[in-house]
């Protein structure tokens, strides 16, 4: 018994191993480079490692390899990830199929369309059978979607080369404004002065410099006297570093700088320039408040030290793009309750685009952690009070030099109405209190670190619907445009019940079902996207659910741009955050995300690698579905298994004896009595096993009906057939073998759903009942992964739990009917003995008579 066991676990283990190879894993460039140099049509699929290869195909390739058993036909999933030719499909998540047959691309599909993929295999396996005989030659193609990547980047670096040619250094210098003068407060004052001076601020960082950092910054001074009383003091406290630039060519800033500043003695700049920066706010000898680079060789030296990541400036050539930039604006409290609407379309004519934009009240504690260099400012406590008393507007501003712009447009921080009347510091300006009412970064770095503040990183769910997908290329680069990172996309046509629970908020409204049978009339390319503000972002780029309102209220939207009616129009968005989270989880799974938006490879990897169950099934049933549509010559009977092995017909298994048996002998991995079809006859025990079951079935007939068996192709065969499965059926009903309890077990964890693809067949009596309840059994053991393991092997522990309960009850029978054998024997021992002593008795008396006959 235990070496059949052994038998039958390793020859499933051997088909197991066999469905995992139909698909040769490709993780390195060398598995890549042996494979295209090998014979054949190699199809890949090409995948990402967060989403893993198209799992819904799988049955088809196989189905598709067992029906046309051609050696030149081979199977391989391909990691983008780790494979550097496919270094082009990085990012680009949607199922991609890439043919390929002596080293060079013969075909490709893009999305799972299983009719277009199985066709264009079929096509090209045709193809190169004609190539291998040399009646044609072979025909390379080129993938468009990387043929236009690939033009547009050399485009972009041919077009970024030409201006480094011809790009001209800017002037600039690095400024520090050090521990006193932050210490007393005068940060803002200082930076006042530098916008008045037309001085524009290119970088800008508050950082506390260590001794061992004084000491290397001012390595130049250690000869002199008071070198480490001013390592002391530059590590005393936090410094503000910026690099300044002025005009053009930024040809003056170097002078312009350190005449604003002042001599470096404090005693000389009051007496020599009392307007100077320095007799203005310095103290004593190196405790001077500011500093200025004293050459170009420095100020390059200085940047490096300050801000090793930022490249030297450049006069931007005419007729070339400008630099496009972010910056943060504040509409704060008391001019957000009066004049929001007036400052918005200012906002506008100055030729601002709104990118992000938030409503929001901030508590005292977020507005004095905003604003906490102000923190000795003798305004600081009306400013945090002012900023805390109700709602305000964050935006995001994006335009040209945006963060310049900016601030130009707002004007001076005091004094405004006297300085710059049409400002909007002047113009939104409130008597009652000299905080002004707008706020903007000062610099580029600065508006970085603030719209992060305010607009923290954050996901939304955008879909490209069906009536969309024909110009999906063109919104994807609107999306890209509007600062989006495609963190996953997924393209796929999506079921009738997904539909329903994706719009489920939508149940009540008149169009909920036109809506769900139009996501569902083809594929639609789902997206994460990651930003600033991203929920709110999108809805913003997409526009007004109506087409028509979005070409009057908002013509730059997608939907204004694609859409057609209401219904069709072309893209979809998560309406809040909690809407937006849901909707990553139906779609995409569990998916973490770094902070930069992208999504964290190794747990996407796990929760994504593997399609559920359910995703499984429902690809597959559609791929199916499309395949015999669309390529009869494809098509499979409904009789046949999903997992693609070839079965064998019931009248051929009649003809061959009754037997179905596969390469190994034994009974096809995960077939059992709910795969087969309503009214078909079911599939009869093999090997070992069969024999089992039919000394079963002979000890169960009627003696009379023993003479059955020699009667041949004849009816009563049918009829013995017949008995066999009742028999069969018996056995799995008490518990059966341990085989068919895993078979069972399999079946069960599998989730096979059969019946459903013989709808069409006319189901009869009893058959029919089962084949339903069956069904509708097999639909409801739909659980989690572990439950049905679980369940497996408790189904197995009974199973093994009944057949030995069999056993002994079969064994207590033989020993029964020994002992009834006996006991006859016995009977039939004193019977004879009886018979014997009455025969022996007549004898005597016999004997007797005739003795007193002859005395008479």
């Amino acid at each position: 018994m235990g070496a059949e066991e052994d038998k039958k676990k390793k020859a499933k283990m051997a088909r197991r191993k066999q469905e995992v190879q139909l698909q040769q894993e490709i993780e390195t460039t060398e598995e890549w480079e042996e494979m295209i140099a090998k014979e054949g049509l190699w199809v890949v699929d090409v995948y990402q490692e967060w989403c893993g290869p198209c799992a819904a195909m799988v049955g088809n390739f196989r189905r598709l390899k067992n029906e046309l058993g051609d050696e030149l036909l081979h199977f391989a999933a391909a990691k983008a990830d780790t494979v550097d030719p496919l270094d082009k499909y990085r990012g680009r998540c949607e199922p991609c199929f890439l043919l390929f047959a002596g080293g060079v691309l013969v075909g490709f599909v893009h999305g799972a369309n299983s009719p277009v993929i199985l066709r264009t295999i079929t096509e090209q396996l045709a193809a190169e059978h004609k190539v291998m005989d040399g009646s044609v030659e072979r025909k390379e193609v080129k993938d468009p979607l990387i043929s236009n990547l690939e033009e547009r980047e050399k485009a972009r670096y041919d077009e970024e080369e030409n201006e480094k040619e011809e790009e001209e250094k800017k002037g600039f210098t690095v400024a520090l404004i050090k521990p006193d003068a932050v210490r007393d407060g005068k940060v803002e004052e200082i930076l006042q002065q530098m916008s008045e001076a037309g001085i524009e601020i290119l970088a800008q960082e508050e950082r506390q410099l260590s001794e061992e950092e004084a000491r290397d910054f001012y390595s130049h001074l250690q000869e002199e006297d008071y070198f480490e009383d001013l390592v002391k003091f530059m590590s005393s406290g936090p410094s503000f570093a910026l690099v300044l630039t002025k005009g053009k060519k930024g040809d003056t800033i170097l002078h312009d700088w350190r005449d604003m500043i002042g001599p470096t003695s404090v005693e000389e700049a009051k007496d020599q320039a009392p307007d100077s920066l320095r007799a203005k706010y310095g103290s004593d000898k190196y405790m001077n408040a500011l500093h200025g680079s004293d050459s170009p060789d420095r100020a390059a030296r200085e940047m490096a030290f300050f801000f090793p990541d930022m490249s030297t400036p450049t006069i931007p050539i005419p007729g070339s793009r400008p630099q496009l930039q972010r910056t943060l604006a504040l509409i704060r409290p008391d001019a957000f309750n009066k004049s929001r609407d007036e400052i918005m379309e200012k906002i506008k004519e100055a030729g601002f685009k709104v990118a992000l934009q938030k409503e929001m009240t901030l508590t005292k504690e977020q507005a004095a952690e905003f604003y906490k260099e102000h923190t000795d400012e003798p305004y600081f406590e009306e400013l945090i009070t002012r900023m805390s008393s109700g709602p305000l507007m964050a935006l995001g501003l994006a335009r040209d030099d945006a963060v310049t712009a900016w601030r130009d447009v707002l004007g001076p921080t005091t004094n405004a109405k006297e300085e710059a009347p049409d400002s909007l510091r002047a113009q939104f300006s409130i008597e009652e209190t000299s905080i002004n009412q707008l706020h903007g970064s000062d610099s580029k770095e600065t508006a970085e670190k603030e719209i992060q503040y305010f607009f923290p990183m954050e996901q939304t769910v955008a879909a490209i619907k069906p009536d969309g997908i024909s110009t999906k290329e063109e919104i994807i680069d609107k999306i890209h445009e509007a600062g989006f990172r495609i963190a996953a996309r997924k393209e796929t046509t999506i079921t009738k019940e997904i539909a329903e629970e994706f719009y489920a908020e939508h149940k009540d409204k008149e169009y909920y079902d036109d809506l769900v049978n139009h996501m569902t009339s083809g594929p639609t390319m789902f997206m994460v996207l990651s930003r600033e503000g991203a929920v709110s972002g999108w809805r913003q780029v997409i526009g007004p659910t109506n087409p028509e309102e979005a070409k009057t209220e908002a013509p730059e939207s997608l939907r204004a741009q694609f859409g057609q009616s209401i219904l069709q129009n072309a893209v979809h968005g998560s309406s809040d955050a909690s809407h937006a989270k849901n909707s990553i989880e139906k779609v995409f799974g569990q998916l973490e995300f770094n902070p930069d938006g992208t999504v964290k490879d190794e747990d996407s990897q796990t929760l994504q690698s593997e399609p559920t169950k359910e995703q499984e099934e429902t690809a597959v049933e559609e791929t199916q579905a499309e395949a015999s549509d669309v390529a009869p010559e494809l098509r499979q009977e409904g009789t046949e298994e999903e997992s693609g092995e070839t079965k064998q017909e019931t009248s051929q298994d009649n003809t061959e004896g009754g037997t179905a048996q596969g390469e190994d002998g034994e009974k096809k991995d995960g077939e059992d009595e709910a795969a087969k079809p309503e009214g078909e006859e079911a599939a009869k025990p093999e090997g070992e096993e069969a024999q089992a079951q039919s000394e079963q079935t002979e000890s169960e007939k009627p003696k009379d009906e023993g003479k059955a068996e020699a009667k041949g192709e004849s009816g009563e065969e049918a009829q013995a057939n017949q008995e066999t499965t009742e028999s069969q059926a018996k056995t799995d009903e008490e518990g059966g073998t341990e085989q068919k309890s895993e078979d069972r077990a399999a079946s069960v964890a599998k989730g096979e759903d059969k019946t459903n693809d013989n709808k069409g067949e006319d189901a009869k009596g009893e058959e029919a009942k089962e084949g339903d309840a069956k069904d509708g059994e097999s639909k409801g053991e739909d659980k989690a992964e572990e439950q049905k393991e679980e369940d497996a092997s408790k189904a197995t522990e009974e199973s093994e739990k009944k057949e030995e309960e069999t056993k002994d009850e079969t064994k207590k029978d033989e020993d029964t009917k020994e002992e009834d054998a006996k006991k006859d024997e016995e009977t039939k021992k004193d019977e004879e003995t009886k018979n014997d002593d009455e025969t022996k008795t007549e004898q005597k008396e016999e004997t007797k008579t005739e003795e007193q006959q002859a005395a008479s």
